[in-house]
Formats: structure tokens, sequence, C-alpha cells
């Protein structure tokens, strides 16, 4: 059965191949990104999926902007059966190199815009029968690691914020699933100068969550087992433990 999707940052890595795959299985899906009638890859898709595909531009950061996406989408009477936020950005450094900038982007985009988009979007969403919420979280939010504490830490925000508020969201009638996957080789990881465990490609990832999507109706999905594991059990052990691990990884 035919789904309007809606995925918000899709321009390139996980966001772009769901899209395909998504298009690929015969979904309307609508695209939304800062730039996203500005994407190549983006455009050649409209040319391919022209009935299929609707390219909306919407800046996270900006409230009117989440708003005026939100206006063109009602203009059009659409029912929205998935929400999909994959909105992130990303940098790692040591505590040397600490930029305030840099933690503002990433609270910014990382955590705020997911509260932003929930807020906007909540009424319209609650005027219908049944929708889905999936947001792209991390798993580095189980325990912050060394050189990537500030993307964790607005991940770890945003996954807090989303357990709050799924008890509310299922009493109308939204289901809310979070998506906590380890490495994956984008433009925001090439960034890493360091081994990445288990690294997997966009494309191999993107099959992974719409699989996962179909199939499993938990609150969390988390892949791939083996890092997810090993995080995990950084978590659940005595800190005495789990730092002399993690002060193992310093380079």
């Amino acid at each position: 059965m035919s789904k309007n999707i809606w995925i918000i940052g899709a321009s390139s890595g996980i966001g772009l191949e769901l899209v395909k795959i998504w298009l690929d299985k015969g979904h309307n899906v609508i695209v939304s990104a800062r730039s996203a009638t500005k994407s190549k890859e983006l455009m050649s898709l409209l040319y391919s999926y022209n009935e299929k595909l609707i390219l909306l531009n919407l800046d996270v950061s900006d409230e009117a902007s989440i708003i005026d996406a939100l206006e063109k989408i009602q203009s059009q009477n659409l029912k929205i059966d998935l929400l999909f936020y994959n909105a992130a950005v990303y940098n790692a450094f040591d505590l040397d190199n600490w930029n305030i900038k840099d933690f503002e982007q990433m609270i910014n985009i990382n955590y705020l815009g997911a509260i932003r988009v929930i807020k906007i979007l909540k009424s319209f969403f609650e005027n219908q029968d049944y929708a889905k919420w999936v947001f792209n979280c991390s798993l580095s939010s189980d325990f912050g690691l060394p050189y990537g504490g500030a993307y964790s830490a607005s991940k770890a925000a945003l996954v807090n914020i989303l357990q709050s508020i799924q008890p509310e969201l299922k009493t109308k009638q939204i289901d809310l699933q979070i998506i906590n996957h380890g490495f994956v080789n984008t433009r925001l990881t090439q960034k890493n100068d360091f081994e990445m465990p288990q690294l997997l490609e966009p494309v191999d990832a993107a099959n992974i969550i719409a699989t996962q999507l179909e199939k499993n109706k938990g609150f969390e999905i988390r892949f791939p087992f083996k890092l997810a594991l090993f995080l995990r059990l950084l978590k659940i052990l005595p800190y005495s433990i789990s730092l002399n691990i993690t002060k193992k990884l310093l380079k």
C-alpha cells in the first residue's frame, strides 16, 4: 500500500538513499532540505518520479521556514503517514580545540531543529487518524566518547526528549520510533581521522532502516549489532571500568 512520507534532511547520505528506496517501493515522498530544489541528485529523481516526489526547501533552524513548508503540504490536502527527521550536523574535536559555534550549531540542528519541527507539526498530525514519527539519532547517544562529545550530547538530548514525549504522542495516535545507528560513510563522518568500526555505506544503512521500519514496532532500532552491544555495555558498566575503556581511545 502506497504511503505519503515526509523526510526532513535528505540531500545526501542516508536520507537520499531512503528517498530512492521509498520511491522504488511506490511511495509518495516529500523531501525537505535547506536547498532541496537546488540539489542535482534530488532534481534528477524529480525528473524520474515527477508524480511521486515533492521537493520543499526547509531550514530546521528557522520556524518560519517550517511553517511555510507545512502550509504548502496543507494546501494540497496531503495526509502524511510517516515523518522522518534526518537533519544533522557533525564535528569532532579534542578539548584543546573547542569552538562554541560548533556546539551551538549541533544543538541548533540536531536537537532544537527537531524540537521546532515537533512543536509546529504536532497539531497537523493530531488531526490525522494515525501517523508515525521517526527520528534518526545515533548510537553515540549511549555514552560520551572522546572527541565526539559535542555531537553525542546533542543526540543524547534528542533521545531523552523523545523518550519523554512518546507516551503523550501515543495517546494522540502518533507512533514514535528512534534510529540509533553507528558509523556511516558520509560527508559528515569523512571528517574523522580515526578508525570507525563496522563502517556502513549509506545505501546499506538506509536498507536496514527501511526494512526495520516495516517489521520492527519497538521504540528503538539499533545497528550494527557489535557496536550497539559495545556501547550498551559501556552505559551499564561502572564508570571505573567504562571510563578506563574510553581512555584507551585517546590518540
